[in-house]
């Protein structure tokens, strides 16, 4: 086994995070739990208060984000998944990378390109990881 395929033989262990359990990288069938979660969530009540619109339904998102991010370590999608999101060096995220985060995975593409660490485009950028709780 070469020194590279050692360093990533499993997500998160280039960067100091145990292969399993709490404070390992998410597996990728509970982060699209926890994303599917929010997104019914989210449509129910564009629908139950803005006839749907994918503006308004695109905006609840983002505030859900915004505001579950910093105080509850993720959205009620991860924390019914038993996830979180933390900065990579496993501090609180602060104000303004859960804004910024949503508004990348609204993009969508920066949620699609991921790292050999399992990270998307969206938390390189706000220095964010989805962990396991």
């Amino acid at each position: 086994m070469s020194s590279h395929e050692r360093e990533y033989d499993y997500p998160g262990k280039s960067i100091g995070l145990p292969r399993s359990g709490s404070g390992s990288i998410a597996p990728l069938s509970r982060r699209v739990g926890a994303f599917v979660t929010d997104w019914v969530a989210v449509v129910l009540l564009s629908v139950a208060f803005f006839d749907y619109s994918w503006w308004s339904t695109l905006m609840i998102f983002v505030i859900i984000q915004a505001l579950f991010l910093p105080t509850a370590n993720g959205s009620p999608g991860h924390r019914i998944w038993r996830l979180r999101v933390v900065r990579r060096d496993g501090s609180w995220v602060g104000p303004w990378r859960p804004f910024l985060r949503s508004i990348l995975i609204v993009l969508v593409i920066p949620a699609v390109v991921w790292d050999e660490n399992q990270r998307g485009l969206h938390d390189l950028l706000s220095d964010t990881m989805v962990v396991r709780a």
